[in-house]
C-alpha cells in the first residue's frame, strides 16, 4: 500500500469538520489500508483522514492492542477524567497536557459496513478522543496546557 505525507499544523483541512462517509467503496477500503500503513510508518498510535489531507470521517488506532479502523466514529459515552501528555503526528516535536475522559464508548462502522461499539480505557480512550477531535477540526493544542517543544 501507500504511505502518505502527514499534513502539518497550518493546513486548512486540519481545522475543518470532516465529511461523513456515505458508503463504503473500494476507495474507502484503500484509504483505510493507506492510513494504517502511514500510521505505522510514522510510529503513531492513531491517524485521522484529515491528517493525510482527506476530509473524511475515518480513523485508525493501535495503542498496542491491535488495529482498530472506524468509519464515521462517534463517542456515545464518556466517564471520568484524566490529564496526560499528548503529541500529534501533525505537530511534530510539540507536546501538551490534555484533560480527557478516562473511559469512552465509541461506535462506528468497520470496513465491511457493520456497526461496532468499542469500550476504551486509559491510553486507548485518549487515542480515540484525540483522533475523533481531528474529525471535528480540533487539534490537541486547542485543549492543551503546558504546551512545549521536545527534542
Amino acid at each position: 500500500m501507500a504511505v502518505y505525507k502527514v499534513v502539518q499544523i497550518g493546513d486548512e483541512v486540519l481545522q475543518e469538520k470532516a465529511k461523513e462517509v456515505k458508503s463504503i467503496t473500494p476507495n474507502i477500503i484503500k484509504l483505510l489500508n493507506n492510513m494504517r500503513d502511514t500510521m505505522y510508518a510514522n510510529k503513531g498510535v492513531g491517524l485521522a483522514a484529515p491528517q493525510i489531507g482527506i476530509s473524511k470521517r475515518v480513523i485508525v488506532v493501535d495503542v498496542g492492542e491491535g488495529l482498530t479502523e472506524l468509519i464515521n466514529p462517534s463517542i456515545v459515552k464518556a466517564s471520568g477524567q484524566i490529564k496526560d501528555t499528548e503529541g500529534c503526528l501533525s505537530l511534530p516535536d510539540v507536546v501538551g497536557d490534555v484533560v480527557r475522559a478516562a473511559e469512552v464508548r465509541v461506535k462506528g462502522l468497520d470496513r465491511s459496513g457493520a456497526e461496532i461499539e468499542i469500550k476504551a480505557v486509559g491510553y486507548a480512550a485518549r487515542a480515540f478522543q484525540h483522533e475523533i477531535d481531528h474529525l471535528e477540526g480540533i487539534l490537541f493544542i486547542d485543549k492543551a496546557e503546558n504546551i512545549r517543544k521536545v527534542k
